[in-house]
């Protein structure tokens, strides 16, 4: 035993010597929230790039910052601090369990990368290309920025010709897509849970998480009272899948309350999606003059798109562009699409929920009156959940009791806390009008789809009558 811990002792001085020496001959630089982040030689490679570089340009919560001016941050500094936490969770795993688990040097850069590089094929103003503009002009395509990444990290390997073994890109994209519908199977892998660190298919805890909450909140001024690093710390694998001390339970329920606190407050603000609203229909009146949408599948073209597309548009003197440039213009002069109403879907009708859409408000204006149009009438259907839709996704989480023991269990919520919810997830179905004089007709023929759908007005009050006035 006495042996067993020297020779264990001088692995980890050793160790300590050579990361020490590493580090002090790295390049470094200094991150808000995880201070100074050292950037190994591989790895530099990469952020020296135009394609990794582009990440600059694009702002990590898209349109929020016309509402949280402090929500100016990108995507090259969420990346850089994901980047981070994936190199502490391995080698924490590495540290404790390193030669239980065979964890080597390949692993620990192979996981970095993919925390570098998972958000590089995103698109302009975050996750509104992908789910509101492509599925405009681009009808049925199933592109995803998962996908993109996976292409630009080939992309960036050959145009910069980095010497890297392909064994390891090879396992930078399949987790890079561990969380998309276009994962690999789990069975074709070893070393399963180095998959679940940066995107974590299997129940939603992953590095990405970790930095994004913590950086939003800060960023928009809001509190934030989730620790990833106790998670970091006493996370632990058993059975191929990493698990968690079960007295963490309330912590790891805090990571969903938290992110789904920043989804109602900051990502589906009313302002926010108004404002993404006409940055979209902005864009798609642009697509065929400039064709954005051409190049989504070339990554020698695609890392040219990033948000300034809307500095294009707005200072580009062509008629084509024309109406694009004023709905610019009506964004810069506040001059918004009104928010008129909204709803929570009653919780007995979430199963069956399709979508509403502009053409279900129209069609439920009583005759006489101004007779409005789908084109004058914006809804969005916004879903707010803990990562899991309508199910706990504290259910697919395993737990284990102490260091001691090596069996992993689920916990029922029920044997936690009464005061945890029932209820998972949140359906609000929101309506705007794109011209302020209409937001008194729009209000009745929402309130009259209200009564036709649930027999009820669902939502919490009328539209204020100041709203319904205002030209």
């Amino acid at each position: 035993m006495g042996a067993d811990q020297n020779d264990d002792a001088s692995l980890y001085r050793v160790y300590s010597v050579s990361s020490s020496h590493i580090l002090r001959f790295s390049k470094h630089v200094h991150d808000n929230v995880h201070g100074y982040i050292f950037l190994d030689p591989l790895s530099l490679k990469f952020i020296d790039t135009e394609q990794f570089q582009r990440l600059r340009d694009l702002k990590q919560l898209g349109v929020s910052h016309m509402v949280y001016p402090g929500a100016v941050h990108t995507r090259f500094e969420h990346s850089l601090g994901v980047y981070f936490l994936s190199g502490e969770a391995v080698q924490r795993l590495k540290n404790y369990q390193g030669m239980e688990l065979d964890i080597d040097h390949f692993d620990i850069q192979t996981v970095k990368l993919a925390g570098l590089l998972h958000d590089v094929g995103h698109g302009p103003f975050s996750h509104l290309f992908e789910r509101d503009f492509l599925p405009q002009v681009c009808i049925g395509s199933d592109w995803s920025h998962e996908q993109m990444s996976v292409k630009m990290v080939d992309h960036i390997v050959d145009e910069h010709s980095i010497d890297v073994d392909s064994e390891m890109i090879k396992r930078v994209k399949e987790m890079v897509l561990a969380s998309s519908e276009f994962k690999q199977p789990q069975a074709s892998r070893e070393k399963k849970f180095l998959y679940d660190i940066v995107a974590n298919g299997r129940n939603g805890i992953d590095v990405d998480k970790f930095d994004y909450i913590v950086r939003d909140c800060r960023a928009c001024g809001l509190g934030c009272n989730f620790e990833s690093q106790r998670l970091l710390e006493t996370m632990r694998v058993l059975d191929d899948e990493i698990c968690y001390r079960a007295k963490e339970y309330l912590t790891i329920h805090k990571l969903f309350a938290t992110r789904a606190d920043l989804y109602r407050t900051v990502y589906m603000h009313p302002k926010v999606k108004a404002i993404e609203l006409m940055v979209v229909d902005a864009l798609v009146q642009a697509n065929s003059y400039l064709e954005i949408s051409s190049h989504i599948d070339d990554p020698s073209e695609y890392w040219k798109l990033d948000d300034t597309i809307i500095k294009t548009i707005e200072t580009a003197p062509d008629q084509e562009l024309k109406e694009a440039r004023d709905l610019i213009l009506r964004i810069r002069r506040r001059n918004l699409y009104q928010f008129v109403n909204e709803y929570a879907v009653p919780k007995d009708r979430l199963e069956n929920f399709k979508n509403v859409t502009a053409q279900d408000i129209v069609c439920s204006q009583k005759n006489g009156g101004v007779i409005l149009r789908e084109e004058d009438v914006a809804v969005t259907n916004v879903k707010i959940d803990l990562t899991r839709g309508r199910n706990n996704p504290l259910e697919s989480i395993h737990f284990f009791k102490d260091y001691e023991s090596d069996e992993k269990f689920c916990i029922p919520d029920e044997r936690i806390s009464h005061l945890l919810p029932t209820s998972y997830q949140d359906m609000i179905v929101r309506v705007y009008a794109k011209k302020p004089e209409l937001v008194g007709a729009i209000s009745e023929a929402f309130e009259n789809f209200q009564l036709r759908t649930y027999g009820i007005k669902a939502q919490v009050h009328a539209t204020p009558e100041k709203k319904k006035r205002r030209i």
